[in-house]
């Protein structure tokens, strides 16, 4: 058993790592979305932070997604304060790097797509994301359920394309990359300890995610 699935089962959160996740010790580890099943457990917990509907996050059939499969975030409630959260459920770490590769989809209110760290509770945790109808990337705190900015760049985000956005954490030190580019680094030790990775979107965003890779640093 590796040292991230003991100390997750001592306090008593249930973990499962299967074909769809491969994690031993620090090496690196990535989530097969084309093995997941379609209720997407047990690798996540879904969530949401904000008001609004609950999030709907399902797997979905897209042939330019590696696998043909896809991690969908389907609802298109427009409650602007809306973040739903699909919640990795095997690992938990302070130090790593975390990629996602997604394409928006939709959305009229916000075409949003990222990805969370150090996530304790649905209401505390770092995140950055990419928005196609803004066409930048922000890396935000959250705070008992309050967003505050930190960093952003302005950057093409183009709809139905894919992307992937890198979110690095070394301490208090936090460095964010998209498409490839690093694109700014910012420092803030709200969040000091160790904590859940999710996938991330806002209000009506209709988002699709095909890979995620977690390599640790712990």
């Amino acid at each position: 058993m590796s040292r991230h699935l003991f100390l997750a089962c001592v306090s008593g959160i249930l973990l499962a790592v299967t074909a769809g996740a491969y994690a031993q010790g620090n090496a690196p580890m990535t989530v097969d979305i084309a093995a997941l099943a379609p209720d997407l457990e047990p690798e996540f917990t879904i969530w949401r932070t904000g008001q609004g509907a609950p999030a709907q996050w399902a797997i979905v059939a897209d042939a330019t997604a590696a696998g043909g499969r896809a991690i969908a975030q389907t609802s298109t409630d427009k409650t602007d304060y809306r973040f739903p959260l699909a919640i990795y459920k095997p690992y938990s770490g302070k130090n790593l790097e975390a990629s996602v590769r997604f394409k928006p989809v939709s959305g009229s209110v916000d075409q949003a797509g990222g990805i969370a760290l150090r996530l304790q509770i649905p209401e505390d945790y770092y995140v950055v994301r990419a928005n196609a109808l803004e066409d930048n990337v922000r890396f935000y705190r959250v705070v008992k359920g309050k967003r505050e900015q930190l960093a952003g760049a302005n950057s093409k985000v183009a709809t139905n394309t894919w992307h992937t956005l890198t979110l690095k954490a070394e301490g208090d030190r936090f460095t964010v990359s998209y498409d490839g580019n690093e694109l700014y680094t910012a420092r803030d030790a709200t969040f000091a300890e160790a904590g859940k990775v999710a996938l991330w979107t806002k209000a009506d965003s209709v988002t699709y995610f095909d890979k995620i890779t977690i390599n640790p640093r712990d």
